[in-house]
């Protein structure tokens, strides 16, 4: 039976860009709820993979970007040592918007039996599209946990109405996916009680 996995999606970030001392706080509170669903995800022993920017640094690997977050100061260093990947944690750098775009997600998510991937991270706005509608296209069951997604405020309505009217991409809160993991209503997350 296939798998559902947790993808957490660019909360390692140093907030260096033009929107991102705005943005920091959005992602540290996002950040807490990613860390309630990785907790979850670990008990079960389901699959979580980080898929980050690489912030244009070709050199530099997922574990090395991490520590360089992990003893910054703020928020940077905040959500590093809130999420910061342990040993059974799965990581693949990215170039652009998309976690698969260049990537070798799909052939990890295939090695790994996934069918469901739940989504969190930021930008909900654009990352968090980009890689739900990419899922989608590879015909897995996509779900983002809203409150688990970071967004510049005047961005997240029209962002959340765009995944809604896909058809494909199921928004759900943190509490509403904890629950229907919690329960095994749906091993596969995809339609999580209300």
């Amino acid at each position: 039976m296939p798998r559902t996995a947790l993808l957490i999606v660019d909360l390692f970030s140093r907030f260096d860009f033009p929107d991102g001392p705005q943005l920091a706080p959005l992602a540290f509170k996002a950040a807490k709820k990613a860390r309630q669903i990785r907790d979850a995800f670990d008990e079960k022993q389901w699959p979580v993979i980080y898929a980050n920017d690489n912030f244009g640094d070709w050199k530099c690997g997922f574990h090395q970007l991490a520590e360089v977050c992990r003893h910054t100061e703020g928020p940077s260093g905040g959500i590093a040592r809130l999420l910061f990947p342990g040993p059974d944690h799965y990581t693949v750098l990215k170039p652009k918007h998309s976690a698969f775009l260049a990537t070798p997600l799909a052939v990890l998510l295939a090695k790994l039996d996934v069918g469901t991937l739940v989504l969190a991270g930021m930008a909900l706005d654009s990352c968090i599209i980009a890689t739900a509608i990419d899922a989608n296209s590879r015909e897995f069951s996509t779900v983002v946990a809203s409150d688990a997604t970071a967004c510049l405020p005047l961005r997240r309505p029209s962002a959340l109405t765009l995944l809604r009217s896909t058809g494909g991409v199921q928004v759900r809160t943190t509490r509403v996916l904890l629950r229907s993991l919690e329960s095994g209503h749906d091993r596969q997350a995809g339609q999580p009680t209300s």
